[in-house]
C-alpha cells in the first residue's frame, strides 16, 4: 500500500493587547507590519512556542492565551497556523534581530501599517473571536481565501 507523505509547518501567532487595549504589532524585514509569530519546534508545546517566541520577538511575557483562529496554509509550504488572543503580562517591547521595529498601536490604526492581505485577514479572524475559533483555509499565488 503506497501512502502519501503530507508535512506542514505548524505556526504560532499572537494579538496582544495591553491595559489600554492597544494592539502589539512587529515589523518583519519582508512581510511587513504583522502578528508576532514563528514556529513550534520538535518537541515543543505549543503554548511554550507561543510564549516563546512572543518574548523572543517582542521583548514582552504574555498570560490568558486563547486560541481564537485556526488557518490553514494548502499551498507549499503547507502551514498549520494557530492564532491566539493574550494579554500583556510583563517586559517593555523592543526590537529583535528578526523585528526590527514593535509598537503599540491602537485599533483603529492596525489597517494603516498591516496592508498584507494575509495577515489583514488573520488579524480580522483574531478579532471577530467570541469565544470560539474559527477555521480559515487559504492559498498563495494569488492570495485567495478558500472555503
Amino acid at each position: 500500500m503506497e501512502t502519501d507523505q503530507f508535512s506542514h509547518q505548524v505556526i504560532v501567532s499572537c494579538l496582544i493587547r495591553d491595559r489600554e487595549e492597544r494592539v502589539l504589532l512587529v515589523r518583519h524585514r519582508k512581510r511587513g507590519w504583522e502578528l508576532p509569530q514563528g514556529k513550534v519546534e520538535a518537541g515543543e508545546s505549543v503554548l511554550t512556542a507561543l510564549a516563546r517566541e512572543v518574548l523572543e520577538e517582542t521583548g514582552v511575557e504574555i498570560d490568558s492565551a486563547a486560541l481564537a483562529a485556526v488557518w490553514s496554509k494548502l499551498t507549499p509550504p503547507a502551514a498549520l497556523i494557530l492564532a491566539f488572543q493574550a494579554r500583556h503580562a510583563g517586559g517593555e517591547p523592543r526590537p529583535s534581530e528578526e523585528t526590527p521595529e514593535v509598537a503599540w498601536v491602537e485599533l483603529s490604526g492596525i489597517f494603516d501599517l498591516v496592508v498584507h492581505p494575509v495577515n489583514g485577514d488573520r488579524i480580522k479572524s483574531v478579532l471577530a473571536f467570541c469565544g470560539e475559533p474559527g477555521f480559515y483555509a487559504y492559498s498563495t499565488g494569488p492570495y485567495a481565501v478558500v472555503p
